[in-house]
């Protein structure tokens, strides 16, 4: 946030998990949430996901690179309007490379970036898939006032190569729990514009959710209303 009197700092709120404050510059923000919005048109745009049990997710969502649908992935939009999905775009591939490199050490990621480190740091060997991280999928959800997620686990994906969240618009509380239940221990998050979570290694299968968001806290210049949360993952298909 501009101005504070003590920058955030980097943490690593759980094994493998590392979350990176103000990650993304403003400009690299408002060029996400122009894109978001092109990705969000028809055909194969924004939608609301139906659960088995016959729920409705509060959050909106649009797929890129395969489609995602309780639970698992197509490359059509299987349950909205039977569109192909579209392509993964260049631009969160790179991102998300970077991602990862910034998280683990420049020897995770993509090998050919460059990386201004003070000497060579090898990839963390804790962190499976984050050497040779190849992403291909994303998902951006959107967040209108009043949006949650609930707690559950990212595990469609047949590798378990690291996840990569990049926050957008209004602050959220986002809850990173254990691997085993929904229940305690967990800890709690402030995301914010621009904030970078990536979580591998022994938190990539962890409960994780949005328990509310906190309308009000973008920067109105974003010209974003909610929060969009865009998450890229390798999916291990072919």
């Amino acid at each position: 946030m501009p101005g504070e009197l003590f920058p955030r700092e980097r943490s690593d709120p759980a094994p493998g998990a590392v979350l990176l404050p103000d990650w993304l510059t403003f400009a690299e923000q408002r060029e996400l949430v122009a894109a978001c919005r092109e990705w969000a048109r028809p055909p194969a745009g924004l939608r609301t996901v139906r659960l088995p049990t016959g729920g409705e997710m509060s959050v909106r969502t649009v797929c890129l690179g395969w489609h995602w649908y309780p639970y698992g992935y197509a490359r059509t939009v299987v349950d909205g309007d039977g569109s192909p999905v579209k392509p993964f775009p260049p631009l969160l591939g790179t991102l998300a490379l970077r991602a990862v490199a910034d998280a683990y050490g420049p020897g995770a990621g993509a090998h050919a970036l460059d990386h201004e480190a003070a000497g060579p740091v090898a990839a963390r060997p804790e962190i499976a898939g984050a050497a040779g991280y190849a992403p291909d999928v994303a998902l951006v959800n959107h967040y209108a006032e009043g949006a949650r997620m609930g707690l559950h686990r990212d595990r469609e994906e047949r590798v378990d190569a690291p996840v990569v969240s990049l926050s957008l618009g209004d602050s959220c509380l986002f809850r990173l729990g254990n691997t085993e239940t929904r229940t305690r221990p967990w800890t709690d998050l402030e995301l914010r514009s621009g904030d970078l979570l990536v979580f591998g290694g022994p938190s990539r299968f962890a409960y994780h959710g949005v328990v509310r968001t906190l309308p009000g806290t973008a920067d109105p210049e974003l010209g974003l209303s909610g929060r969009l949360n865009i998450t890229v993952r390798q999916s291990g298909l072919s």
